[in-house]
C-alpha cells in the first residue's frame, strides 16, 4: 500500500559551461571546500543547455565525478537527444529546458513587445509560523511562502523557504530563502550569527559575514551578489 503525494524540495542546479570534465571536477572541488557540509549528499540537477550542441559530453564520467564529490546527480536539464538517452541509461532523470519567447517574424525583423501596465507585486499570503526556538538538528521548511520564527535559531539547524525568512531573534545555523529561485526573497533577523545564508542559490558562509551582525539586518540580492545591510538602511 502507498500514497502518491506532491511535494516541493530544494535542489541545487549546476550549469555546465564546458565538456572538459577534469577542469569541472577541480572547480567543483574548490567550491565544495568552501561549504563541505552544505553540499554533502546534496541532490543535484545539471543544466546542459550551454553544451547541448556538443557530442563530447560523457554522462557516465559526469555522474562518477558527482559521486566522488559526495553529490547525487538526480537529473539533467536540457541536453541533446544523445545526452538525454545516455542520462536515462544511467538512471538519471531528464528535465525539459524552458523556452525563450521568440519575438522575430519570418523576415527576421524584431517586433516590439506590446506595452503593458506595471504589475503590482503582491506579498505571499502563505507562511509558516514557528513560535518555539529552533533547536540544533531541526529543519523547518516553508514550501509555499514565508517562514517566520518569533524566537532564536540554534547552530546546527536549518531554515528553508520558497519566500522570505523572518527571525525575531538570533539567527544561527543555516537559512536558505527563495529556494525555488525567487530572486526577490530576503532574510530578516535581529542578530545574524549564521553558519550559512542563501538566497536563490547565492550564498555566504560565516567567514564571509565578518563575525556576524549584532543588530537588526536583512540579506538580499543585488544583481548576482548577496549583500547584508542594517535594517532600514537605504540601498
Amino acid at each position: 500500500m502507498f500514497e502518491l503525494k506532491g511535494g516541493s524540495y530544494p535542489l541545487t542546479t549546476i550549469q555546465l559551461l564546458s565538456t572538459e570534465l577534469d577542469k569541472f571536477s577541480q572547480q567543483l572541488h574548490n567550491k565544495i571546500q568552501q561549504a563541505p557540509v552544505f553540499f554533502q549528499n546534496a541532490p543535484i540537477v545539471v543544466d546542459l543547455t550551454a553544451v547541448e550542441d556538443s557530442k563530447q559530453l560523457n554522462i557516465t564520467k559526469l555522474k562518477t565525478i558527482m559521486l566522488e564529490h559526495k553529490l547525487i546527480l538526480v537529473a539533467i536539464k536540457g541536453g541533446n537527444p544523445q545526452q538525454r538517452s545516455d542520462a536515462l541509461a544511467q538512471h538519471i532523470a531528464t528535465l525539459v529546458a524552458g523556452r525563450t519567447k521568440n519575438t522575430n517574424d519570418s523576415t527576421g525583423n524584431s517586433e516590439p513587445e506590446p506595452k503593458t501596465e506595471p504589475k503590482i507585486k503582491k506579498s505571499p499570503i502563505n507562511y509558516k509560523l514557528i513560535t518555539e526556538p529552533v533547536r540544533s538538528g531541526q529543519q523547518i521548511y516553508a514550501p509555499q511562502g514565508d517562514l517566520i520564527v518569533i524566537s532564536s535559531v540554534s547552530n546546527g539547524s536549518e531554515l528553508l523557504a520558497s519566500g522570505n525568512i523572518h527571525v525575531y531573534g538570533a539567527l544561527r545555523g543555516r537559512a536558505l530563502a527563495g529556494i525555488n529561485g525567487d530572486l526577490n526573497a530576503r532574510i530578516f533577523c535581529q542578530s545574524l550569527e549564521a553558519e550559512l545564508i542563501s538566497i536563490a542559490g547565492r550564498y555566504k558562509l560565516s567567514e564571509d559575514l565578518e563575525g556576524g551582525w549584532s543588530q537588526a539586518c536583512e540579506a538580499k540580492l543585488d544583481g548576482e551578489n548577496l549583500i547584508v545591510r542594517a535594517m532600514g538602511e537605504k540601498s
